[in-house]
């Protein structure tokens, strides 16, 4: 079981995660995947705050995840904004009872009303494959939304025959359908599954509202939706599948060509 946790910016507050989490527990699930700018503000908000408040905010919530991941045996993996020497990385967490790691970011918006490239300072380097680690007997992949768009992070995917890729998103403005038909087709041409989630809540900007609508979603092998949340906090919790992941590569004879060449790992 893996679970995908829709929430707004917790800000300081994060006393509604030990809800989820025991909810979560009971219903079996072993990864839970929080959303983008949910542990800490959304990026148009950081850009206005002292480094200080940024990193208290970090320090605090690593703490309460590292304390609900020991103690519902649950890994977690959440976008965090980590500062070091007066630095600010964009980063993944990946939360166990006895580890953390971290994915650094390594392509980011650098769109005029939305520039994180030249906040942060996240390097600029040749890409490189993405973060992924194994629980349960599953190949686990993590990478940001926007970094979805980049072939080269695929191909390592592919290769590596990884079963599932976790999203964690932002995604606003009216791009429901243009995120979902990505995810699909991402997941459908690797034969994996595709936990998404994405933040709720509004961020007021010159009149502008920008609405984070959720959607977060569970995507099987096959591209087809298995289960999507609504535009509201909520939680999702599904099954995925060995038999699924091999019956969708071997159907579709997507890796036997592949094989056959001498491309997977």
């Amino acid at each position: 079981m893996v679970g995908a946790i829709q929430l707004p910016t917790l800000g300081m507050n994060a006393t509604r995660l030990e809800f989820y989490f025991k909810k979560a527990n009971e219903r079996g699930a072993k990864l839970l995947l929080l959303g983008e700018y949910v542990i800490n503000h959304f990026f148009k908000e950081l850009v206005k705050m002292p480094i200080s408040m940024i990193q208290e905010q970090t320090k605090s919530h690593l703490k309460i995840l590292k304390k609900l991941s020991s103690e519902y045996n649950i890994v977690v993996v959440a976008p965090i904004i980590d500062v070091k020497r007066d630095k600010i990385y964009k980063k993944i967490a990946i939360i166990a009872p006895k580890s953390i790691r971290y994915y650094t970011q390594q392509v980011l918006i650098n769109y005029p009303h939305w520039d994180e490239e030249n906040f942060f300072d996240n390097p600029i380097e040749p890409l490189k494959d993405i973060f992924t680690f194994s629980l349960d007997g599953f190949k686990i992949g993590v990478m940001y939304g926007f970094e979805l768009h980049f072939d080269r992070l695929w191909e390592s995917i592919l290769k590596k025959e990884i079963d599932i890729v976790l999203v964690p998103t932002a995604s606003t403005f009216g791009s429901k359908i243009r995120w979902e038909s990505l995810l699909s087709t991402r997941a459908f041409l690797n034969n994996c599954y595709i936990l998404r989630s994405n933040r709720v809540g509004d961020f007021v900007e010159d009149d502008i509202v920008w609405d984070f609508y959720g959607e977060s979603m569970l995507i099987n092998p096959d591209g087809e939706i298995e289960m999507k949340l609504e535009e509201r906090e909520s939680m999702l919790i599904e099954p995925i599948s060995k038999d699924e992941i091999e019956d969708s590569r071997y159907g579709w004879g997507f890796f036997d060509h592949l094989e056959k060449r001498g491309e997977l790992l």
